[in-house]
């Protein structure tokens, strides 16, 4: 009977883990001239980011991400219309990018480790601070997403991580001068799967054809 419990508890925790995150991950990106406050919602293979205006706080616009069928579509709440995105080949990196991996600490909770990748033809460092927990969705939707900024090209660039890595915070710098050009910080994690019906194309949008 003991066995049969331990089996069981296995089996289950195996189960939990395969699943993957779900719930929602809310986090602020800032720059030199902006800081934009953004939320993932995350359930099995969908996920939705909203992207909020500074001064109102609205929902600007959305993605939501179909990591099955390897879609985006976008949304725009003031015209009332979505459609599909184009995921683009993010550019050439020029030189070598050099990963060194360092300490821990505990972000929102989780350990997290520190990757630094530098390029000092690109005179670009940048810290990750990488949880490898149970966040399986994000590797598979930067790689769908193909984003053109340093911070996601150059996370690609960490080999051997976990399959469900993701960075808690992330900082880009000069290696001239040390500025701070961009910073990436998760500030809350919600557990709870999100509705259905929010990661879906809302009633009422119409499709806007390219």
């Amino acid at each position: 009977m003991k066995k049969l419990f331990l089996f069981s508890a296995l089996t289950f925790s195996l189960s939990a883990l395969a699943q993957g995150f779900s719930g929602s991950i809310e986090f602020k990106y800032y720059t030199l001239k902006d800081t934009n406050s953004n939320t993932y919602f995350v359930k099995d293979k969908l996920v939705r980011l909203d992207q909020y205006n500074k001064k109102t706080g609205n929902i600007e616009g959305s993605f939501l991400f179909d990591l099955a069928g390897n879609t985006i579509r976008f949304l725009n709440p003031k015209r009332k219309v979505w459609g599909f995105n184009k995921s683009e080949m993010p550019p050439i990196v020029k030189g070598t990018c050099a990963v060194t991996k360092g300490g821990n600490k505990r972000l929102q909770g989780i350990n997290c480790t520190e990757y630094v990748v530098k390029n000092t033809e690109e005179n670009t460092a940048i810290t990750y601070w990488i949880a490898t927990d149970k966040f399986t969705f994000f590797s598979p939707m930067m790689k769908l997403w193909n984003r053109k900024d340093k911070q996601s090209i150059y996370f690609n660039k960490i080999e051997g991580l976990a399959e469900g890595a993701m960075p808690l915070m992330s900082e880009e710098k000069q290696l001239s001068d040390g500025k701070t050009i961009s910073k990436l910080e998760v500030v809350k994690i919600g557990k709870g799967a999100p509705d259905d019906a929010l990661l879906e194309i809302p009633a009422g949008y119409n499709k806007f054809d390219q």
